[in-house]
């Protein structure tokens, strides 16, 4: 500052309208100045963030030149909304800590004063105009803060109504399923615990009927899956329409629905309601988008379990004997479950001994389901799926003998067998020159016991596999089955470098709450919501839910079960992270897994040799593979 005597005489007004003008035009000044004091410190944060701090502070200064130049305070306060506007989003937003905020208006304002300053000197004005001036920069900083505050809180209580929103969504998704609409065998299994409780406390009849569909699979396969969802829609809503308001219909998967009835709705016999059920079927039934003459008649199988049980499981397991026994004896009626029909009971016997002696003898062997990044179609690893070939039965679906592994308690050692052997082929592979990843799934039984974490170590170890190469898959309902023991040894296992997949996402407990505190990498969503993409316009919002709902937690999403191109264009219109399908490859052994990767290498290295290496185009499946 010059010498107070050889100051020009003060006009208060005037003169601090010339620096204000002048502030205006050094307008860059301040920015740079801002900048320069956020790069000293340390924290450089994206450059989208740094290009809105930058904006601000453009803002925040024009605003306050205009105040000095005699525009009034109001012109500030609007010039200035547009600041506080930004603040608060970034700190609601997390894309700045609230922390960093305020640091960087404060630094705006030392960077705005050094200016103000050197215009001072400049224009030679008393230093009461500068006193005026940095009062003013003080004022516009401290209604920048609680403007800033009031922004954040709103950002933050709009951010907070989304998320609950979103969670009110999959907490509904995880009782309901997603196709009809019914709950699903979450709230049936409470519905009929709550039942047994109230019929227990005060007697009365109860009664569980399990609906089976008849030759659904042959629908399926001659129609294909769109139409069988569009008649499982259809089926749901005549047996909705046959049942009392009294009583519930719920879907269990598949084909495979339930009713549950209590109290006066069973004063004629659950029979009665058995016979409505069959009635409502017997009028075909005409699909959407079908040609007029193409109506489908369907039949289904009745299973009644009535009386007590220990719980609902056994009730509902009961009525499915019965509803297995309607099947044998010959499709479209109800059976009453007896006491004899625990003959099932005794092949399930047979099958256990069969199972027990299958792991020695080796009859058990892996398949491998490719996966691949959606946006360029690259493969980037197999899930391990287990088979077992019977000497005398033959191939035996995974379906008919994994549940009984988890009854038995045998996927224990099972599991166990399938982690080593997975993670000894994904090793080989990658020491072949075949870098991808190996996912093996966990099951509830096998995260019970301690040594779940030992074994995926001791798998390691004895393969060599790289771990960031392994991830885990559990399933959401085996991840809320004990949540905080679960979460330890989640986070155990990922202490060893390995990655952790929830599988069948959308279908089971989890909230964001509980999302946040597992240590999980991947979120595979269900084949149910993959299906539904291309049947409704509500499918769509629901793979936008899921998709952000990962990218929010910087969770990869991978979509299950792709069947159809149309949902391939729609996942990645989406930016779903990878997927897997029949539309790009079935399970394959070992040996078919190896062609295809050779066949795209191959394919990758001519692809980028014709193209000079620049801007490869996504290589087509080998057709051994898209079958």
């Amino acid at each position: 500052m010059l010498e107070e005597s050889t100051l020009k005489p003060v006009n208060l007004a005037d003169d601090l309208r010339r620096l204000g003008e002048e502030l205006h035009v050094r307008t860059d000044e301040v920015v740079a100045g801002l900048s320069s004091r956020s790069k000293e410190s340390g924290q450089v944060l994206d450059a989208l963030v740094e290009d809105s701090f930058a904006k601000v502070g453009s803002v925040s200064t024009i605003a306050v030149a205009r105040w000095m130049a005699g525009e009034g305070a109001d012109v500030a306060r609007e010039v200035g909304q547009d600041s506080w506007r930004i603040f608060g989003q970034l700190a609601a937003q997390r894309a700045a800590s609230l922390n960093e905020v305020t640091k960087r208006c404060l630094r705006w304002r030392d960077s705005a004063a050094e200016v103000a300053r050197e215009i001072a000197v400049q224009l030679e004005l008393h230093h009461d105009v500068l006193d005026e001036a940095l009062r003013m920069l003080q004022r516009s900083l401290d209604v920048t803060l609680v403007r800033m505050c009031e922004s954040f809180e709103g950002e933050r209580q709009r951010s907070n109504e989304e998320l609950t929103r979103r969670q009110e969504e999959l907490a509904f998704l995880a009782t309901h399923d997603p196709l009809t609409g019914l709950p699903n065998r979450t709230l049936i299994l409470d519905r009929v615990e709550q039942m047994l409780v109230r019929a227990r406390r005060n007697p009365a009849p109860v009664a569980v009927l399990f609906v089976d569909l008849d030759n659904f699979k042959h629908i399926n396969d001659t129609l294909g899956h769109g139409a069988g969802d569009r008649l499982l829609q259809a089926v749901a809503a005549r047996l909705e329409g046959a049942i009392r308001d009294a009583d519930a219909l719920g879907r269990l998967g598949g084909d495979e629905f339930v009713v549950i009835a209590e109290g006066m709705s069973l004063a004629a016999g659950p029979e009665l309601i058995a016979e409505r059920l069959l009635e409502a079927l017997k009028q075909p039934f005409k699909l959407d988008d079908s040609p007029e003459e193409a109506r489908l008649t369907v039949t289904a199988s009745v299973g009644i379990a009535a009386g007590d049980r220990g719980s609902a499981e056994e009730l509902l397991r009961d009525a499915d004997i019965a509803m297995y026994r309607a099947k044998w004896d010959g499709k479209n009626r109800y059976v009453l479950f007896e006491s004899g029909m625990e003959d099932d009971v005794q092949s399930r016997m047979e099958l256990e001994m069969d199972l027990r002696e299958a792991l020695a003898s080796d009859q058990f062997y892996l398949e491998y389901q490719p996966t691949f990044a959606l946006q360029d179609m690259s493969p980037t690893g197999v899930e391990a799926l287990i088979r077992w070939k019977h000497p005398v039965r033959g191939t035996i679906q995974p379906n008919d003998f994994i549940p009984l592994l988890e009854e038995t308690g045998m996927i224990v050692e099972i599991g166990q067998w399938v982690l080593m052997e997975a993670c000894r082929q994904a090793a080989e592979w990658r020491e072949t020159g075949y870098p991808i990843g190996m996912s093996v799934n966990a099951s509830a039984k096998q995260l019970d016991t301690d040594e779940f974490v030992e074994n995926v170590r001791e798998a390691l170890h004895d393969s060599g596999l790289d771990p960031g190469a392994l991830t885990i898959e559990i399933t959401e309902t085996t991840l809320m089955r004990n949540a905080e023991e679960t979460a330890l040894r989640l986070a155990a296992v990922k202490e060893l470098g390995v990655r952790i997949a929830i599988d069948d996402f959308g279908t089971g407990y989890s909230s964001l709450a509980h999302l946040q505190k597992f240590p999980v990498d991947a979120l595979k969503i269900d084949r149910t919501f993959i299906a539904r993409l291309t049947q409704d316009p509500e499918g769509e919002t629901l793979i936008r839910t899921l998709v952000q709902l990962g990218k929010a937690l910087s969770i990869e999403t991978l979509a299950e079960g792709i069947e159809q191109p149309q949902e391939l264009t729609l996942l990645q219109d989406e930016c779903c992270d990878s997927g897997q399908g029949f539309l790009f490859a079935r399970p394959l052994n070992a040996g078919a897994i190896e062609s295809f990767f050779a066949q795209w290498l191959a394919d990758k290295q001519k692809s980028e040799t014709l193209s000079g290496a620049q801007n490869p185009q996504p290589l087509a499946l080998p057709p051994t593979v898209s079958s």
